[in-house]
């Protein structure tokens, strides 16, 4: 899996900015839960795994997204103390957005997460739970929800 910068993952950077931690984004652009994970270095110190809007943008349904999740989250090697899953902020009416079905099921995919996350013994956070405007698409964070999405997390870390 290459390095690539994600337009949707600037929060990256500003966690990075913020804390002067040394931050590694996997992200892409499109990017589906992989059916596998790839390996991590032995002194990756947190994981933070936001995945699932693009399966459901595919016509995935929550619960089929759920389980490409736990597959995916099972596969990982790491110590799970240092896995943090956070369920995206639910999409909202926007040019990639058309229905109220998809929003709907962002929804029901973030409270799918929360169990998903204890079954697994993982931490987890609730993105929707951080007040994060979204772009017109309604889907990908403006640069004030990269801001909020980052203060959200740091908030969590603490």
């Amino acid at each position: 899996m290459g390095e690539r910068y994600d337009a949707d993952s600037r929060w990256v950077d500003i966690l990075a900015e913020e804390t002067g931690w040394t931050v590694r984004n996997l992200g892409q652009n499109g990017r589906e839960i992989p059916s596998a994970a790839p390996a991590f270095p032995d002194d990756t110190d947190l994981l933070i795994v936001t995945l699932g809007t693009n399966d459901l943008l595919q016509r995935r349904s929550p619960k089929q997204a759920a389980e490409r999740l736990e597959r995916f989250l099972s596969s990982l090697s790491l110590d799970r103390s240092k896995i943090l899953l956070i369920a995206p902020p639910p999409m909202t009416l926007g040019a990639w957005v058309p229905s109220q079905q998809l929003i709907d099921a962002s929804r029901i995919f973030a409270q799918l997460c929360q169990p998903l996350a204890e079954q697994l013994g993982i931490r987890f956070a609730d993105a929707g739970k951080w007040d994060i405007p979204l772009a017109y698409d309604g889907v990908h964070l403006t640069e004030q929800g990269h801001r909020a999405f980052t203060a959200g997390l740091l908030e969590e870390l603490k």
